[in-house]
């Protein structure tokens, strides 16, 4: 079994970094961690090259993550919350998924055939607005064709204690992981 992450966190040792330690504890199989803020991948700049063909005009770090993508069990976002939204670094990754869409609505193909199963993971200091980074995350996810999607984990109130620590959070990753592992 094969797992992807995308930790959309720009802290080594943060709170969203300390759940997805706590996820892998309890994941089988490989996995691959691509983290937005240290990998070499560009954001999408709509040449519209993908309309046309299969994958990125670009030629970067993206190009490892779309064969992990092909060959993967599982999918997982796991991000900070800025601004009421995964992080700007995981959004602009993320959109080198767009020659997917392109593959679906312009060229007519099912760019990942493998179906997966996905999960997410937010973490935020206070406020509980979780819309947009939800329905941020499905979009990416469902462009991955992670169809069957766990309900999200989410580690609050971050600037007043850990939630690595709240043994309700504890269990949730832990049920993710089982999730994948099923």
């Amino acid at each position: 079994m094969k797992t992807l992450i995308f930790n959309g966190s720009p802290r080594e040792k943060g709170d969203t970094v300390s759940l997805i330690s706590e996820f892998l504890k309890h994941l089988d199989g490989e996995y691959k961690i691509v983290t937005a803020y240290d990998c070499n991948v560009a954001a999408c700049i709509d040449c519209r090259w993908c309309w046309k063909n299969p994958g990125c005009f670009i030629q970067d770090g993206m190009q490892e993550i779309y064969d992990y993508v092909q060959e993967c069990d599982n999918v997982l976002i796991a991000s900070p919350l800025h601004f009421a939204e995964i992080t700007g670094k995981l959004l602009s990754v993320g959109s080198r998924l767009q020659t997917y869409y392109s593959a679906s609505y312009f060229r007519k193909e099912k760019p990942v055939a493998k179906a997966k199963k996905g999960g997410i993971i937010l973490v935020s200091g206070g406020i509980r607005k979780l819309d947009a980074p939800l329905q941020s995350s499905r979009m990416l996810l469902e462009h991955m064709n992670a169809r069957d999607v766990f309900p999200y984990v989410y580690g609050s109130d971050t600037n007043h204690g850990h939630p690595a620590d709240k043994p309700e959070v504890l269990q949730q990753v832990k049920e993710l992981a089982e999730f994948f592992n099923g």
